[in-house]
């Protein structure tokens, strides 16, 4: 039998995000698998596992093949935004059987220049059959679940409009730090409140951009860690859970699965929440960042609002920095945004990300960190933690 092993995130990296208009979602995946490889210093005969969704019929083989890989592990899960956080446990315990040596994530697409060029129109719902059909008819998109779930939070806790504003003020604030991220300008709280209504309670800034862009991941056994070029960041623990898929199966709005999943994830660790640096939310809309804080346990139940209102999530001065790269809300999000969040994660901890570096109290770098995606309307979630060496 082989011994268990520890697995270290040694490779990662962005391909070109933003307004790309002159890419396919392909090559943007190639362009993201190949700065990761370069990033750790390795070869891709190296990889022998791959993961892979949301793109092609069958995913992990077509963006195999055109990457040129022939893994002999694979995963194609695919349960939105949090399919990555789901694939890198997958691939941790793959390593940690001794079934893989060397796992590549990589995700892609062009959803913002498919839009523009018509090839596609924005995403109202994620279909008509199964439970969905009884939902669909009464026009409940995406956006309207999500709207409808903050507001029982409102109305169950007390949450204002103007705390959940302060969410995307200040993950455009710690996007002003980041010059890749695709909105820099600082944002007002009377701002977030004055634009265009698009589900209440929600105006335009209350969501995600759209953009194009790739991300890519790879995570390596701890004897090939030594070899890169790079400090490894190792998987400490992870957790994964589903919710739902009809609203009416969801039993609480103001409860995600992430209070399941990162109950598993720092369990698993051996670390708690007060422990942790900095954390990389999904964050689609300001909801999904103040309820996943809650459960994730750096603030009770309810406590969501008045916790974020402080100025917590800033890079410059926050107690817990989230989204240090401006998230979903101003830095990119080209669809399953879950791997971004894994990269931003792993660059803080090695101390990589200059402006919008966090540091500690005494100075020094963060040791730990936490990332957790969210899928669909809050049906799914997968949380990983992080730790420097």
């Amino acid at each position: 039998m082989v011994a268990r092993r520890k697995a270290a995130v040694v490779g990662v990296a962005l391909s070109d995000c933003g307004r790309v208009d002159d890419a396919t979602p392909y090559a943007l995946h190639a362009q993201a698998a190949r700065r990761a490889l370069a990033d750790a210093g390795l070869d891709r005969s190296v990889v022998d596992g791959f993961a892979s969704a949301g793109l092609g019929t069958l995913a992990p083989v077509e963006v195999a093949e055109y990457l040129g890989l022939r893994p002999t592990w694979v995963d194609s899960t695919s349960v939105g935004g949090s399919t990555w956080e789901v694939m890198a446990a997958h691939a941790a315990d793959a390593i940690a059987a001794g079934h893989a040596r060397a796992v590549l994530l990589v995700y892609g697409s062009t959803a913002r220049a498919d839009v523009r060029a018509g090839r596609r129109t924005g995403t109202l719902s994620f279909g008509a059959r199964g439970p969905l059909q009884f939902e669909v008819p009464y026009g409940h998109t995406l956006i309207a679940k999500y709207a409808m779930a903050a507001r029982r939070h409102m109305i169950e806790y007390g949450t204002t409009i103007e705390q959940l504003a302060e969410v995307a003020v200040q993950a455009r604030a710690n996007a002003a730090l980041n010059p890749e991220a695709m909105f820099r300008t600082p944002v007002t709280v009377d701002e977030v409140l004055a634009g265009p209504m698009i589900a209440d309670p929600f105006t335009k800034l209350h969501c995600c951009v759209r953009s194009d862009g790739g991300a890519a991941v790879l995570l390596v056994a701890q004897e090939y860690a030594r070899d890169c070029r790079t400090s490894p960041v190792w998987v400490l623990g992870s957790g994964e859970s589903v919710s739902h898929a009809a609203m009416s199966e969801w039993p609480d709005f103001t409860v995600s699965p992430a209070a399941e999943s990162g109950r598993l994830a720092f369990g698993r660790a051996g670390v708690r929440p007060s422990e942790i640096d900095l954390a990389e939310i999904y964050d689609a809309f300001t909801y999904m960042t103040l309820v996943t804080l809650e459960d994730l346990g750096f603030c009770g139940k309810g406590e969501g609002g008045a916790f974020v209102e402080k100025g917590r999530l800033r890079v410059e001065g926050g107690e817990l920095p989230v989204n240090t790269d401006g998230g979903g809300l101003s830095a990119q999000h080209p669809g399953m945004r879950g791997l971004f969040l894994l990269v931003e994660a792993v660059r803080q901890l090695r101390g990589e990300c200059a402006q919008r570096q966090v540091r500690r109290t005494d100075g020094s770098l963060p040791r730990l960190a936490v990332a957790s995606g969210t899928g669909g309307w809050f049906c799914s979630s997968g949380t990983v933690v992080l730790g420097a060496e």
